[in-house]
C-alpha cells in the first residue's frame, strides 16, 4: 500500500504557502491608508464666496480616486430658507464628490486653489476618512450654521483637529494676532464697499473680541496657514507638500486696513459745521437733508433692535450704534417736513430733536466704558457732528 505522508506533507505546505501570502495581502491592504489633504479656495466675487472655501480630499491610493468632503452646500431653494437665513438659523450640509467635480466650479470662475498634502498615521487617515463618509450620510450631513463659530471652515478645522489628538487646538489656542471677527469680515468684504460697512455697522461688541488662531481659522485662508506651522504629536510637520492646483485669476486676498477714525472725524466736522451755518440762512436746506438721513437712522435703527431681539445672529446684538442712529429719528420727519415747507415744527420736535442729539452724544461716552467694549470710534467721529449739526440749525427755527 503506498505511503500518503509525503502527500500529506505537501499538501500541509501548500496550505502554509497559501496562508503566508493570504496574511502578506491582507497586510498589504491594511497599510494602504488614504491620502489626505485640504484643498483651500481664494475668495470669489460673490458675496457669499468672499471669505473662500475649502474641503478635506480623500485619495483612496488603490483606485486613486479623490473624493472632495465639501461642508458649504446650502439650498435656497428649501420653502422656508430665507426665513431662516433672516433668523440666524440657516442649514448647511456636508457633500461627498468627486474632486474633479468639485474643482469644475472654481476653475470656470477663476478662483486658485491650492493643495496641502498631510502627513497622517495609516490609522488616524483611515479612522478620518471613515468619520467623513459616515457624515455625508443624507441623515448627518446637515448641520446648523454660523458664520464665525461653526461654518465650514470650522467644520474642516475641527475634522483635522481630532484626527490630529487634538494637535492643533493646543497650538493655535493659546496664540492670537489680535483680529478681530469684525475686522476679518471688513477685510475680507472690503472689495465690496456697501457689504463691508454693513458688517462694520450692523456687528455688536462681541465681533470685537481678539480671537486666537484656533478661531480666527473661521476663515480658510486662516486655517492654510496655521495648518503649515502646526505639528503632530511627534513634533513633525503636518504639511508635507503644497501644490497650486488652479491659478487664482481674480483680485488678490484684502490686507487688513484699520478704519482711521480722525478722517472720519475730519468728515463729520464738516458735514456738521457746514450743516450749523447753513441753518441761519437757510434753514429749509437743512430740513431737506436731514429728512433722509433721518429716515436713514430710523431704517438702520430698527434693524439692529431686530436683529438684537429678534434673531440668532448674536454677534449683532447690542449694538453700540443703536446710539447713533435710533429708531426715533423717524419721530422728527413730521417736524422736518413742516419746516422744508416754511412751516414752524412745534414744540415736540425741538423736544424729540434734542433727545437725538443727546443720544448720539451718550454713544461717544459708551464708547469709553469698559463694558462691552466696541470698536464704533470712527462711526462716533462721523456721525455725532452731523448730529449736533442739524440740532444747532433747527433748533429755533
Amino acid at each position: 500500500m503506498p505511503d500518503a505522508a509525503p502527500a500529506v506533507r505537501r499538501q500541509r505546505r501548500g496550505l502554509r504557502w497559501l496562508l503566508a501570502v493570504a496574511c502578506l495581502l491582507f497586510a498589504t491592504v491594511a497599510s494602504a491608508a488614504p491620502r489626505i489633504g485640504v484643498a483651500t479656495m481664494q475668495p470669489g466675487e460673490i458675496f457669499w464666496e468672499r471669505f473662500g472655501h475649502n474641503a478635506i480630499v480623500v485619495v483612496d491610493e488603490e483606485t486613486g480616486a479623490a473624493t472632495s468632503y465639501n461642508f458649504g452646500f446650502f439650498d435656497p431653494g428649501e420653502p422656508d430658507f430665507v426665513s431662516r437665513f433672516v433668523r440666524g438659523d440657516m442649514r448647511y450640509r456636508l457633500v461627498a464628490l468627486p474632486l474633479e467635480q468639485d474643482l469644475a466650479y472654481y476653475r470656470d470662475t477663476g478662483r486658485g486653489v491650492t493643495m496641502q498634502w498631510l502627513a497622517l498615521p495609516a490609522d488616524e487617515a483611515r479612522e478620518l476618512a471613515a468619520a467623513l463618509a459616515e457624515n455625508a450620510r443624507p441623515e448627518n450631513a446637515q448641520y446648523r450654521y454660523d458664520y464665525f463659530l461653526d461654518n465650514c471652515s470650522t467644520r474642516v478645522r475641527d475634522a483635522l483637529d481630532r484626527a490630529l489628538g487634538g494637535a492643533l487646538r493646543r497650538q493655535t489656542e493659546g496664540r492670537s494676532q489680535g483680529s478681530t471677527f469684525r475686522s476679518e469680515a471688513v477685510r475680507l468684504a472690503s472689495p465690496a464697499p456697501w457689504m463691508a460697512l454693513g458688517f462694520d455697522f450692523g456687528l455688536g461688541p462681541a465681533a470685537d473680541v481678539p480671537q486666537p488662531l484656533w478661531a480666527e481659522s473661521f476663515v480658510p485662508m486662516r486655517l492654510a496657514t496655521a495648518l503649515r506651522e502646526a505639528r503632530d504629536r511627534q513634533g513633525q510637520p503636518v504639511v508635507v507638500d503644497e501644490q497650486a492646483l488652479l491659478p487664482h485669476r481674480l483680485g488678490p486676498e484684502p490686507d487688513d486696513a484699520p478704519r482711521q477714525w480722525p478722517l472720519w472725524a475730519l468728515w463729520g466736522a464738516a458735514i456738521g459745521t457746514a450743516l450749523a451755518f447753513a441753518g441761519a440762512r437757510r434753514p429749509r436746506l437743512v430740513a431737506s437733508l436731514a429728512l433722509p438721513f433721518w429716515t436713514l437712522c430710523g431704517v438702520l435703527g430698527a434693524l439692529m433692535l431686530f436683529l438684537w431681539f429678534g434673531t440668532e445672529h448674536r454677534f449683532a446684538w447690542a449694538n453700540h450704534n443703536l446710539w447713533l442712529a435710533s429708531p426715533l429719528a423717524w419721530a422728527l420727519l413730521p417736524g422736518g417736513w413742516r419746516i422744508a415747507r416754511g412751516r414752524a415744527a412745534g414744540r415736540v420736535f425741538h423736544v424729540l430733536l434734542g433727545t437725538v442729539a443727546v443720544l448720539a452724544l451718550l454713544g461717544m461716552f459708551a464708547h469709553w466704558l469698559p463694558v462691552l467694549p466696541q470698536r464704533n470710534a470712527h462711526w462716533i467721529a462721523l456721525l455725532v457732528p452731523i448730529h449736533a449739526g442739524i440740532w444747532t440749525a433747527l433748533r429755533r427755527r
